[in-house]
């Protein structure tokens, strides 16, 4: 029980920190980071289907009902990030305030979140990619790029996609870092392009009623948009490899989250001037609705630079789930070999291979629609844990050095807290089960490598 609410101290964070990855990264390089992590299926995607189903026109509301509660996040994840600048992010915070258990579970639920949304945007990077080629004349047959679960064999982009990423941050963070600035630049250009094409198509008429589904569609499509922001939590988790963290976190995290909340407003507000929200329930919503203006070589284009948006969410999120698990292996709660560094490219090699292949094949084999909210629910979790360790950091460690200090504490933590919960009692009952099974998975692999590693030290105590 004493091992189960053991607490790291100041000193053994830092202290990995000083001994662990390549720093990098400074504020220009994790406001792309962010940018390339949220702008992507959500614009991409979700803005279509949220309108479709959920929000009508008014799907603006639901992303600055998002983009709000994700903002006071921010605030909550800058201060800690500034303060505790290392690998793990929530995982660490959790270790540090709580214990090592519900942090053991916290960083045990964010990496399947990271897998799950790993394949699922691989998924949308392979539906636009089947239809760039088909604009070509080329196809493939639906049973390459179909999982079982919906009739086909496998998902043949989606798999090569993820490998390819994967051994792409094999090579090392500056190799990473120029593909993910080079293409977050081509993916900004494409939706500066969109905007500037699709505004003069825009017809008020479609925008009424502008509220189809009442209050209530506008709040279940915020809890649904929730994956369209997750992207800026793994600026976070990029902490250890920055130059400059107590500057240039906070910049990253924040600044990122604002540009993207403007692009989905904006976005969202032409797409459904462009093209009757009824009809935006497509996975290429953008491409669809300048294709539904005569705009066919503008969605050519669009369709091109949305694979390059694609990819670099794909790359933050599998780049995010590697440095969970380099953490919690470096705090030895999962065996050693996850936190072992190639010596050339300084990088965890087998934890970004191992990530890399669980996520490939769940996004060849898998049909991820039913799973797709527990990802919303991992990260409306993880976001309690942030609001909760900025209130117990600021009582017990006053003295800690904060890079940004988040505004209103403890009543804006809280209230994180509050909208957190009320969005999670949105979500449907099978999501809590899932949740539910993976915790208590994760409480046995807990336990189990506990009693394992308890024993190995005794022998190694009795064989010296």
């Amino acid at each position: 029980m004493n091992q189960f609410f053991h607490k790291k101290s100041i000193q053994e964070i830092m202290g990995n920190r000083d001994k662990g990855l390549e720093k990098t990264l400074g504020a220009f390089d994790l406001v792309l980071l962010g940018i390339g992590a949220i702008v992507g299926i959500g614009i991409l995607v979700l803005t279509g289907m949220i309108a479709a189903n959920y929000a009508g026109p008014s799907v603006i509301f639901s992303f600055v009902l998002a983009a709000i509660i994700c903002t006071f996040v921010a605030f909550c994840y800058a201060e800690l990030a500034s303060a505790l600048p290392t690998s793990g992010g929530v995982y660490i915070y959790s270790y540090l305030t709580v214990g090592e258990l519900v942090a053991f579970l916290i960083g045990w639920a964010q990496m399947l979140m990271y897998i799950l949304a790993v394949a699922a945007v691989a998924n949308g990077w392979s539906a636009y990619f089947v239809s760039l080629l088909s604009g070509f004349g080329l196809e493939i047959p639906k049973v390459w790029h179909t999982d079982p679960m919906q009739g086909g064999f496998v998902n043949i982009p989606a798999v090569v996609i993820v490998l390819l990423l994967t051994w792409v941050l094999t090579q090392g963070a500056k190799e990473s870092k120029r593909i993910t600035n080079m293409m977050v630049m081509i993916k900004i250009i494409i939706i500066a392009l969109f905007i500037v094409v699709g505004i003069f198509y825009v017809k008020p008429d479609n925008w009424t009623p502008f509220m189809p589904f009442g209050v209530e569609g506008v709040i279940g499509g915020a809890a649904a948009v929730f994956f369209a922001f997750l992207g800026f939590d793994a600026v976070a988790a990029a902490a250890e490899e920055v130059k400059n963290p107590k500057r240039d976190l906070p910049i990253g995290i924040i600044g990122s989250l604002v540009v993207c909340t403007i692009l989905y407003v904006v976005v969202s507000l032409i797409l459904t001037g462009m093209v009757p929200f009824e009809q935006l329930d497509v996975s290429d919503a953008m491409a669809f609705a300048l294709h539904a203006v005569g705009q066919d070589m503008v969605a050519g284009i669009l369709s091109v630079g949305a694979l390059a948006g694609i990819t670099t969410v794909i790359l933050a999120y599998l780049y995010a789930g590697v440095r969970m698990l380099f953490a919690m292996s470096r705090d030895k709660l999962l065996p050693q070999t996850f936190a072992r560094m190639d010596a050339k490219t300084n990088t965890p090699v087998f934890s970004t291979w191992l990530l890399g292949l669980l996520a490939a094949v769940l996004g060849g084999f898998v049909d991820l629609k039913a799973l797709s909210d527990l990802v919303n629910m991992i990260a409306l979790l993880t976001f309690i844990m942030v609001a909760i360790a900025v209130i117990m950091l600021r009582r017990t460690h006053t003295t800690l050095q904060r890079g940004f200090t988040a505004p209103f504490v403890p009543y804006l933590p809280v209230l994180v807290v509050i909208c957190s919960v009320f969005l999670m009692l949105k979500l449907n009952q099978l999501t809590w089960l899932y949740l539910a099974f993976w915790l208590l998975l994760g409480a046995i692999s807990y336990y189990m490598y506990g009693q394992s590693r308890i024993k190995s030290n005794s022998l190694n105590k009795k064989a010296g």
